[in-house]
């Protein structure tokens, strides 16, 4: 039971000093109160708006409550350490000391706790929640909430991300009673999960089994490419008439009966008596059709000839055999017999 009162004991202390530190240190704005125990004696650490007040001129305010702080709490050798806040509209007992005073000037509660929340929240806050109690329009005690952002009520976060402040303001209906509730810019929620992406790996060296396949690779496809040219050149209009230009004609197979024409070009007289050559009709040549441009390389070059014009043959007429003279019938030797 000793160890256990000591502990209620020193916290009871170190209460009563705050409360005494904030009435001595309003005008300078309270933000907060750091006691520490050391060898050489009991550090404090007075965090506020205007440090320039709490030390007054030539140091002679900060001795004054150094002076008190041995006599009146029991601490061993104090010394008072003032530090300025970076960012007062972020912290909680500063705002909730500026809303007291906004209301006891007069300010209706409604309008200074959605400006003290708006001004929090620009600063940078993640959340922050002002609780206004007391008789605010009327006898009857109620409590008004203005929150923003987000806020947490309980647990290991608002333990270590939220930052609270109270303040009163003594008006004529009654007392005030404020809280201000700040979340910290760079809180860390439990449900916040940054995933890293894994580390690249070093691309593998380049084997000489490898570099041979992509040069085989290259020049099969350097083939390739040669075999669609002279595919397109060959299926293509102008290269089709001109290798069919190119290739000789081979000489027809003469019929029988059929006229030979000579290389001067003079006729001759038909083969059978009685017959009259006919000069062949020729054949309109077909145009080749014309093949797309997008064609798949084949393996190999395909060449195309276009078919040759085909020449009638003479109708040959049947022959007209002579008839036969019939033999004389002596009409006298008809007679005798």
């Amino acid at each position: 039971m000793a160890s256990e009162r000591k502990f209620v004991t020193e916290n009871i202390r170190r209460h009563l000093l705050k409360e005494y530190l904030m009435s001595k240190v309003g005008r300078a704005g309270f933000g907060g109160l750091d006691v520490q125990r050391t060898p050489m004696g009991t550090r404090v650490t007075l965090i506020t708006e205007r440090p320039g007040l709490v030390i007054g001129r030539r140091g002679e305010a900060i001795k004054s409550l150094t002076k008190a702080i041995e006599e009146d709490f029991n601490f061993n050798n104090p010394q008072i350490e003032v530090q300025e806040v970076e960012n007062p509209n972020l912290n909680a007992q500063i705002m909730a000391e500026k809303l007291a005073n906004a209301l006891e000037r007069g300010w209706h509660f409604r309008r200074a706790g959605h400006s003290t929340v708006r001004r929090i929240m620009e600063s940078g806050a993640r959340g922050c929640q002002v609780i206004i109690s007391g008789k605010l329009t009327g006898q009857r005690h109620r409590t008004e909430k203005f929150k923003d952002g987000h806020i947490k009520y309980c647990g290991q976060a608002k333990l270590d991300w939220m930052a609270q402040g109270f303040a009163t303001a003594k008006l004529k209906p009654g007392v005030m009673g404020i809280t201000v509730q700040i979340m910290h810019p760079n809180a860390k929620l439990p449900d916040e999960i940054e995933i890293f992406p894994p580390p690249a790996e070093p691309a593998p060296a380049t084997k000489p089994i490898e570099a041979d396949a992509a040069a085989k690779e290259k020049a099969e496809d350097q083939k390739a490419a040669e075999a669609v040219e002279t595919l397109k050149k060959s299926v293509s209009p102008a290269g089709a008439a001109a290798d069919v230009a190119a290739k000789p004609k081979r000489p027809r197979k003469k019929k029988e009966g059929e006229a030979v024409t000579p290389a001067d070009g003079a006729p001759q007289a038909p083969a059978v008596p009685g017959e009259e050559k006919k000069a062949p009709k020729k054949r309109k040549k077909k145009e080749a059709p014309a093949v797309p441009a997008t064609v798949q390389a084949p393996t190999q070059a395909i060449t195309v000839q276009e078919p040759q014009p085909l020449v009638e043959a003479p109708v040959k007429k049947e022959e007209k055999k002579p008839e036969e003279p019939k033999p004389a019938v002596n009409t006298e030797e008809k007679k005798e017999a």
